[in-house]
C-alpha cells in the first residue's frame, strides 16, 4: 500500500484546496493502521472477536471507497484503491505477514538494477531465462543455499537424468551428505 499512499499524498500536496483527498487519505491510512493493530492483537482477542473486527475493517474500507460525490481526482484515487481492494487487508488475515512488501521489493531489486545497467534483455526468451535464474538465485539465498553449487549440482543431475534438480531434492541430498 506504500505506493498507493504515496500517490494519494502527492495528490494532497498538489491540490491542497481539495480537502476530500486528505480526508480520504487519513481514513484509508487509519484503516491500514487499525489492521496492523488487529493483526498484533489476534491471539489476545481470540478468533471470534478477531473475525468480527476484521469484518468491520472490511466494511469501513467498503464504505470509504463508496465516497459520496467525489471530484475527478478523488475518483481516480478511489479507482486505484478499488483495484487493490481484494488484497488491501490480506496482511491482517495471515499471522506474521507484514503490511508492506518491502522485503519482496528488496528481493527483486537485483533484477531491476541489472536491467538498468545492461539495458534489459533483447528478446523475450532472454528476459524469461533471466527471470528464471533470478528466481532460483533468490530462492537459494532465502534457503541459505549456495547458488553456484546448486547450479553445478543441478546441471550434473540434468546431464545424468534429463531432469532438473529441484531445490527440495538438493536440500535433501545435502542433508544425506552431512549425515554420512
Amino acid at each position: 500500500m506504500a505506493h498507493v499512499l504515496r500517490k494519494i499524498r502527492k495528490f494532497c500536496e498538489s491540490f491542497p484546496h481539495l480537502k476530500a483527498i486528505s480526508q480520504f487519505y487519513l481514513k484509508f491510512r487509519r484503516i491500514l493502521r487499525d489492521g496492523e493493530k488487529l493483526q498484533t492483537e489476534r491471539k489476545e482477542l481470540g478468533e471470534l472477536v478477531f473475525r468480527r473486527r476484521l469484518k468491520k475493517l472490511h466494511e469501513r474500507l467498503n464504505k470509504l471507497i463508496e465516497w459520496q460525490d467525489p471530484d475527478d481526482i478523488l475518483k481516480e484515487i478511489i479507482k486505484k484503491v478499488k483495484r487493490q481492494q481484494p488484497r488491501i487487508l490480506t496482511f491482517v488475515e495471515h499471522p506474521g505477514v507484514p503490511c508492506h512488501n518491502n522485503y519482496g521489493e528488496y528481493l527483486i531489486r537485483i533484477g531491476v538494477l541489472k536491467r538498468k545497467v545492461s539495458g534489459g534483455s533483447v528478446s523475450f526468451k532472454g528476459a524469461e531465462a533471466y527471470a528464471v535464474l533470478l528466481s532460483i538465485f533468490v530462492t537459494c539465498k532465502l534457503r541459505g543455499i549456495g547458488f553456484p553449487m546448486y547450479m553445478k549440482t543441478s546441471l550434473q543431475h540434468y546431464i545424468k537424468t534429463g531432469q532438473p534438480m529441484l531445490l527440495g531434492e538438493y536440500s535433501a541430498a545435502k542433508k544425506m551428505d552431512l549425515a554420512a
